[in-house]
């Protein structure tokens, strides 16, 4: 199929990345000289800056394209989400950012080194990146999807290896040369650059429908689109699902994965962090709202046509036998030239947010947790860890590109929807880090060997509840919240096998 954009789509596409290829050269000139200033910004870095920037990573293109996806086929308990996000940030930044800011750490997993010994720092590090290389591919292919569905009108292979190439390009560019503070300073700019897209699509859907503010309400309360709470032991967001599984996938998510905290140790003192965490979730609710809306609006115009006034809508969500979100057939068939172009470029702000942040994380973890403690007897000079620094962010760009096309065809394989793909992905990490983190923080059980243990348990627990393993051979689908507290028991029961040494 041939591109459905014009002159003017591509003209705002050309300037969206000129803008990136400015704002990327500005940001590189900051002076870094050692591999703290690259990973934590030599913790100088504003609050509300790091607050925009937590936000802009929380919300990649599965949020841009699954949130109007969910209240499309469903209503707006999705929302709860991030109830039992604001409830487990506030544990986070009472509970956990105390205690890595009175170890003065520069990656999460130093805490355990603390706790347990270097060689459990170690092997945290490594499940985060096994973790995140998976969670992170995952989210690079969605956005991917995104774009080659948009610029080339399908998802042949070769289109989605050109998609994931301009997006990881342009997230090594912010990265390579300024580390975290260039991240940061970028997300305000991909955060700006996609809610704006939002909005303009919102106010163009709303001022397309024939119809008044007040019908639109009632319309949707008839069709139960409105409903924010789900009592039932049904549905992804049920109240029961929130507040067990996603309460720990959020404390994992803000206060255990090095890609979201490594914002937080940016900022200049504990009480900065905290707040940084809070007020990143109290900007992200309007913002997902925006997306929710867009879904409702869409149910309007596809589902009732007295009130858009469109007979003739496509509504097959099948672009060349690939399924698609409602957004994206709506922006395929239906949006103006202009907007399209708006949008594409949004999409492409939400999953640069996602993608130049991961790539800082994982370099910090690796160059930090796991190469500079094998140096430590060598006297490399401070100059010599930077330069890992940037190697390994080029090194992470590569892998995790392979990746987002491997998970081209696991997703396809699975049949998963994109947002419950993207979730699912991330239990394999987020699981066993809080097994042993809880050990950690509330026990004096566990040892360096029972770490090792208890992450690949937590692991291997997450990976038999998916619905493509225990599914296939039990014909019985595990609830997503069930799996990250299977993994997390599981992990947790093994630390305490063993007493601590240290006490």
């Amino acid at each position: 199929m041939q591109s459905n954009f014009s002159s003017l789509d591509w003209m705002i596409f050309a300037s969206y990345f000129l803008i990136l290829i400015l704002t990327s050269v500005l940001l590189s000139q900051t002076k870094v000289k050692t591999s703290r200033d690259y990973f934590t910004g030599g913790n100088s870095m504003p609050m509300l800056a790091v607050a925009i920037s937590v936000l802009a990573t929380s919300q990649s293109a599965a949020t841009f394209l699954g949130g109007p996806e969910s209240s499309y086929k469903g209503d707006l308990t999705f929302l709860g989400f991030y109830v039992s996000a604001f409830l487990a940030v506030v544990f986070v930044a009472k509970v956990l950012v105390p205690k890595f800011y009175a170890v003065n750490v520069i990656t999460v997993y130093e805490y355990l080194e603390y706790r347990y010994g270097e060689s459990s720092k170690r092997y945290a590090g490594v499940m985060f990146l096994v973790g995140r290389l998976f969670a992170s591919g995952a989210r690079l292919y969605i956005g991917a999807l995104a774009i080659s569905m948009i610029l080339f009108s399908d998802i042949a292979v070769g289109h989605m290896a050109i998609s994931i190439a301009v997006l990881m390009i342009g997230a090594l560019g912010y990265t390579y040369f300024g580390g975290v503070k260039s991240v940061i300073f970028s997300d305000i700019i991909q955060a700006i650059t996609y809610i704006g897209a939002g909005i303009a699509v919102l106010v163009y859907l709303y001022t397309s429908l024939n119809t008044d503010f007040s019908t639109i309400i009632t319309t949707l309360n008839e069709n139960h689109k409105l409903n924010l709470v789900n009592f039932s032991f049904t549905g992804s967001f049920n109240i029961w699902t929130l507040f067990v599984g996603f309460f720990l996938l959020n404390i994992a998510a803000y206060g255990l994965d090095q890609d979201m905290t490594q914002r937080v140790l940016t900022c200049k003192n504990k009480k900065e962090g905290e707040k940084s965490l809070i007020y990143s979730i109290i900007f992200t609710v309007p913002v997902v709202m925006i997306f929710l809306a867009i879904g409702l609006l869409l149910y309007l115009f596809y589902q009732h046509p007295e009130i858009s006034g469109i007979k003739s809508a496509c509504i097959d969500q099948n672009v060349d036998g690939q399924s698609v979100t409602i957004f994206m057939l709506y922006i395929l068939n239906e949006m103006p030239e202009g907007l399209r172009g708006l949008v594409t470029v949004g999409a492409v702000a939400a999953a640069l947010s996602s993608s130049n942040s991961v790539l800082s994380a994982m370099s910090s973890v690796a160059v930090e947790d796991i190469y500079r403690p094998l140096m430590v007897s060598k006297n490399k000079p401070e100059a010599h860890f930077l330069k890992a620094g940037r190697i390994m962010v080029v090194v992470f760009a590569v892998l995790l590109s392979i990746m987002a096309l491997f998970s081209y065809y696991w997703q396809q394989y699975t049949q998963l929807d994109l947002l419950s793909f993207a979730l699912g992905v991330m239990a394999f990490a987020y699981a066993p880090l809080l097994g042993v983190y809880a050990a950690a923080i509330f026990t004096k059980r566990g040892s360096e060997e029972t770490v090792k243990y208890a992450l690949i348990g937590g692991f291997l627990m997450v990976l038999i509840s998916q619905p493509y393993v225990i599914g296939k051979l039990l014909d019985y689908k595990i609830d997503y919240s069930v799996m990250m507290v299977a993994g997390t028991l599981v992990s947790f029961l093994m630390m305490m096998t063993q007493k601590n040494k240290n006490g």
